[in-house]
C-alpha cells in the first residue's frame, strides 16, 4: 500500500477504513488488501485508491459510498475521495495474516 499522509490523518483514516465490510465477506476492506493507495493533503483531501475482490461485485457503489463515509468522517477531513482501480488485479496474497486467519486460508 503506498501511503502519503501530508495532514497527519493516516491513523484516523485506517482505523475507520476498519470499520467499512464487504457485505458477504465477514473482513473489512483494509484487513482485505483492498486498499491500495491512501492520500493525504495538508488542506484536508483524502484520497483512497482501492479494489474490489472482483470487476463485477453486486454491492460495488456500496462498498465505495461506505468507504467515503468513513473517510469523510475523520477529524480534519473535508474532502475524501474514493477512486477504483483493478491494476493490480486483487488476489488472496494481498489479505493481512489476520484476515487470512479469520476467513480459515491457513
Amino acid at each position: 500500500m503506498i501511503i502519503v499522509d501530508n495532514a497527519g490523518l493516516k491513523d484516523q483514516i485506517i482505523e475507520q477504513l476498519k470499520t467499512v465490510f464487504d457485505p458477504e465477506i465477514p473482513v473489512d476492506v483494509y484487513e482485505l488488501g483492498l486498499i491500495y493507495e491512501l492520500h493525504t493533503s495538508a488542506d484536508g483531501i483524502a484520497k483512497v485508491v482501492m479494489t474490489l475482490t472482483a470487476p463485477a461485485c453486486p454491492v460495488a457503489d456500496q462498498i465505495l459510498q461506505d468507504v467515503q463515509n468513513a473517510v469523510a468522517r475523520v477529524e480534519g477531513v473535508k474532502e475524501a475521495r474514493v477512486e477504483i482501480s483493478f491494476e493490480p488485479a486483487w488476489d488472496k496474497s494481498m489479505m493481512s495474516e489476520d484476515a487470512k486467519l479469520e476467513l480459515g486460508y491457513f
